[in-house]
């Protein structure tokens, strides 16, 4: 503690959230340190789908200039089923004029990178492995797999769903299997159906095909199925993928057969219900230690952000009871992120459906709704927070406001009248979604969908 506040801040891993917190608080004159379990700090070879709110909180760190040097901007998110018929379009490259920076597509690397080039006064200790900690009064003691210890005045778990800050605080609670496993990976390849700044993602029987390029020359993709958890790839899992979307169209298997292979990453994915405590005393948490978010609407790293720069702001304006400001930031990002987790979880179970009734009704509905409900739902509940930090000092335009979204060209329908007691999921998923059918009923998720 110096002068009564909170200094030393000792944040737990070394990923997207730990080092974009270390920066935040950094910048606002603390002395984080980053405690990272591996030898080396990783920073993955998958790509991120990074809204405009995160692109907002980049800029606030002073890092999205860095990053567009890279990342393509998106004009529009394509929906589409895995024939190829178009199920919705949106125009999130209209978000530049309204909120002053672009949704893009980015390598992790590429993001991870500029974190981590951005700290200049930052230790970053690899080969740190947290397994517990001890708090008092007046600071905490994190405890490391190689018998050390270090103090600080706080602790950070930004150390992942499995993370040890958060066991210690809620127990060892497994998260909850979703039912679907994601392959991703990267093609190195240019293609005519691929411009700059492309999003799809299409759905089919069971299984998700979605892909967008990341940096000129190089395509992120990921391939989604249902099927148990805890299963391997053998040799020849291109081959696999390849077959299991040989009559998707195109370009789906001009991506897969660019890809090496040894460039496909397999994983189970996972998830958690929000919780209704993320700290305790002078300790928390941030990211998917907090609030792990399923890839479906594309806010894991965007709310990881946004946690970083709530928690500094809420430290900063601490009087000397740093406790209570964890509380405080803890309280407005639960809010915050709730609702996501949620929403996240039942687009989750609507793209895992496979009987044919249930995609029929799936694509009806994301026809009908998607272009105009869920888009709507989406700027208001997602992309509009981001205007927190549309403006910094060292920029003469006003902070932009958000506007009335006018209907998409691509459907003609009048925006419904929203319905102010609508819960989230009521706005997006108005009908019961049938949960993936049980192991023993699905089609073996290593063959063709």
């Amino acid at each position: 503690m110096v002068n009564g506040r909170a200094r030393r801040v000792l944040v737990a891993g070394g990923g997207i959230g730990g080092l974009a917190a270390a920066l935040a608080l950094e910048r606002k004159g603390f002395q984080p340190v980053v405690f990272e379990r591996a030898e080396e700090l990783r920073d993955g070879g998958a790509g991120l789908h990074v809204w405009t709110n995160g692109v907002l909180a980049l800029d606030h760190l002073g890092l999205a200039d860095t990053v567009l040097e890279v990342a393509p901007a998106q004009q529009t998110a394509h929906f589409s089923t895995w024939r190829g018929e178009t199920l919705a379009a949106w125009p999130v490259g209209d978000f530049v004029a309204r909120y002053g920076r672009p949704t893009i597509a980015v390598e992790r690397s590429v993001l991870h990178g500029a974190l981590r080039d951005a700290l200049t006064a930052t230790p970053v200790r690899t080969g740190s492995r947290v397994v517990g900690f001890d708090q008092d009064r007046d600071g905490v003691t994190v405890h490391f797999a190689d018998g050390g210890s270090e103090r600080g005045d706080v602790l950070v778990g930004a150390d992942g769903i499995h993370g040890a800050v958060r066991d210690g605080l809620l127990g060892t609670v497994p998260p909850r299997y979703t039912g679907y496993i994601a392959w991703r990976g990267r093609a190195p390849m240019e293609h005519p159906e691929i411009p700059r700044g492309t999003f799809n993602a299409m759905f089919g029987p069971g299984t998700r095909f979605t892909y967008y390029d990341v940096a000129p020359g190089l395509v992120h993709w990921m391939s989604v199925a249902n099927g148990p958890a805890g299963g391997r790839d053998e040799p020849g899992v291109r081959d696999m993928l390849l077959e299991r979307h040989h009559d998707w169209a195109s370009p789906v298997a001009d991506i897969l057969a660019a890809t090496p292979e040894n460039w496909i990453i397999r994983g189970d994915v996972l998830g958690r219900r929000p919780d209704r405590r993320w700290g305790e005393g002078r300790v928390t948490l941030l990211g998917d230690a907090a609030h792990p978010i399923t890839f479906n609407i594309g806010q894991g790293a965007c709310q990881a952000l946004e946690d970083a720069l709530v928690l500094a702001e809420h430290l900063e304006r601490d009087s000397g009871d740093p406790a209570a400001a964890l509380r405080r930031y803890e309280a407005e990002r639960r809010a915050r992120t709730a609702p996501m987790q949620r929403i996240a979880w039942w687009i989750g179970r609507m793209g895992a459906v496979e009987n044919r009734a249930a995609i029929r009704l799936r694509e009806a509905f994301m026809r009908r709704n998607w272009n105009t409900r869920a888009f709507a739902a989406a700027e208001k509940d997602q992309v509009a927070y981001g205007t927190r930090w549309a403006h910094r000092p060292d920029r003469d335009r006003p902070t932009p406001r958000p506007t009335p979204r006018s209907t998409p060209r691509s459907n003609p329908r009048p925006n419904p009248r929203p319905n102010p007691t609508a819960t989230p999921e009521s706005i997006l998923v108005p009908y019961p979604v049938p949960s993936p059918e049980p192991a023993a009923a699905q089609r073996k998720w290593s063959s063709a969908s």
